[in-house]
């Protein structure tokens, strides 16, 4: 075999260079290398192998700098092409929808919120409910105490009726308590003003402009978009509005919402704790003030933050933005590997080419996975072929049977409610993706929303045998940052069962029986 030209070979190494790192790619924004936009590679590199030896599963990043993508990945089994619920990272794209409702003057931050809803409310009004303004609201200072979200969501189909008859227990606009609830109260709102939902009127606005297709966003049985939750958005979608602010509203040279909106909704409006000790305070990316819908940083910079780990962090003084889809028990913990390994990777010039350090980061980009459990291999051969009916004792998942189906590498569950049947399949040491009608693993799944818009899901099913007598089965909601676990341990004619929630972390499992037929 002839030894490779050195033309041949710059070609193969600038192909290297240029390919996506992750074997999937953002269509939307320009790309880069990370040393011609000042960033270290292998500073982008130790920040993914610190992610993967910590308790932090991270499902996708995009890491910008100067306007270009210079790192972006997917851990199989989650794909470019896939949205994720962005839990309250939706909050923030809800205030940019007040803020185009004020620059369209449809309404003002001073106007009364009880002004909207003459139809909803309570028969006393409060001095302090008569006094809650739009603002107060944006900033996360309605006045209530405890947050009423879940109770309010959870037994009323009006929410608007049920937000306004809570008490409110101080100043409007003076004592910070995070309060979903009120997040949706302007989505409300700005379907009042505006005779559109918050997904519609937001489209011409902010979606076309930056190129955003595809999303949707839960509604409650009225028909109004959740606002403080339920958006659903690709990774890429999410750094197009981490961007956009950053450019203080500029897309494409034109300017889509007003720069002084931006600087507005992202500067601190109310200090969560202001009584909290310094120490304490230096060491939360929770205790660094508030805006419009918006979390301060430390180190400057300014966040959308969703449970479990959806972040679009913008850094105004680096010029770059970082967006993350993820699970984890400890958000701080995943803010704290941005700062400990992306933050100083960042200089303020061009670096030299490091050719070594971008291979091997490319490398590692490109075979991003979430490995699917072996189990033991004997039991797997010893149960190639099964084939079982159980009939299960009254539980609360309203499960009447399950039907155990297996041939070779491919394992099929059935869950009979009576009402339903779900056809689950799952492969062995590999992800089977496919998509079922079975409502997965959510953390706001008691709230009465019209939950059939997001049906159905798309799964990704792994199987493995912990013995000869149990059998895991892993499912993945690739549109959620949530997996579902069932477990079957078959002794005899006997099953035990329990299915666990991945965000429960391991601290709470549904527990059923059954009997073979």
């Amino acid at each position: 075999m002839k030894p490779i030209s050195p033309c041949l070979f710059l070609a193969l190494i600038c192909f290297l260079l240029s390919a996506s790192g992750s074997g999937q790619s953002t269509s939307g924004l320009p790309h880069s290398t990370p040393e011609a936009e000042g960033v270290s590679s292998s500073g982008i590199l130790r920040f993914i192998e610190a992610a993967g030896k910590s308790k932090n599963e991270l499902h996708s990043f995009i890491f910008l700098r100067h306007g270009k993508v210079i790192a972006e990945g997917w851990w199989d089994p989650y794909k470019s092409s896939l949205r994720q619920t962005l839990y309250s990272a939706s909050k923030t794209f809800t205030s940019t929808a007040v803020g185009f409702a004020v620059s369209e003057n449809k309404l003002k931050l001073t106007d009364k919120v009880i002004s909207f809803f003459p139809n909803d409310l309570p028969d006393s009004i409060s001095p302090f409910l008569a006094a809650l303004t739009v603002r107060d609201v944006l900033i996360m200072a309605d006045g209530m105490d405890p947050d009423s979200s879940q109770n309010v969501a959870n037994k009323n189909r009006n929410w608007v009726k049920g937000f306004l008859a809570t008490p409110i227990m101080y100043k409007p606009g003076t004592v910070f308590m995070y309060n979903s609830m009120g997040t949706f109260m302007l989505s409300a709102i700005v379907q009042k003003v505006t005779g559109q939902k918050l997904i519609d009127y937001l489209k011409p606005r902010l979606f076309d402009p930056l190129g955003i297709t595809g999303m949707d966003w839960e509604e409650n049985l009225l028909s109004v978009n959740t606002g403080g939750w339920g958006l659903r958005l690709k990774t890429e979608d999410m750094a197009k509005l981490g961007q956009l602010y950053l450019q203080k509203g500029i897309w494409n040279g034109n300017q889509v919402i007003p720069a002084s909106w931006i600087e507005e909704a992202s500067t601190e409006k109310i200090i969560q704790h202001p009584a909290l000790a310094r120490a304490s305070k230096d060491s939360s990316d929770w205790e660094q003030g508030y805006g419009y819908q918006i979390w301060r940083c430390r180190h400057h910079a300014y966040r959308a933050d969703g449970a479990f780990g959806q972040f679009i962090v913008v850094f105004p003084e680096l010029d770059a933005v970082l967006a993350i889809q993820s699970e984890t028990a400890s958000m701080q913990n995943e803010l704290n590997l941005v700062w400990d390994y992306l933050l100083p990777a960042m200089k303020k010039n061009k670096l030299p080419e490091d050719q070594q350090s971008l291979i091997a980061l490319k490398a590692k980009l490109n075979t991003l996975a979430i490995q699917p459990e072996p189990g033991s291999l004997t039991s797997l051969a010893n149960n190639k072929q099964t084939n079982k009916t159980f009939i299960l004792e009254p539980n609360d998942n309203q499960i009447g049977s399950v039907v155990l189906d297996i041939k070779d590498s491919i394992c099929h569950l059935v869950l009979n409610t009576g009402s339903d049947t779900y056809n689950l399949y799952f492969g062995a040491g590999k992800w089977k993706t496919g998509q079922t009608n079975k409502p997965g693993p959510l953390l706001n799944g008691n709230k009465k929303e019209n939950y059939a818009l997001q049906s159905p899901y798309k799964v990704a099913g792994n199987f493995f045998w912990k013995d000869d007598q149990t059998l895991v089965m892993q499912l993945r909601y690739l549109e959620s940052p949530h997996m579902e676990t069932f477990t079957l341990n078959m002794d005899g004619k006997k099953l035990a069962m329990d299915i666990a929630y991945s965000f429960y972390f391991g601290a709470k499992k549904m527990e059923l029986t059954g009997t073979q037929k």
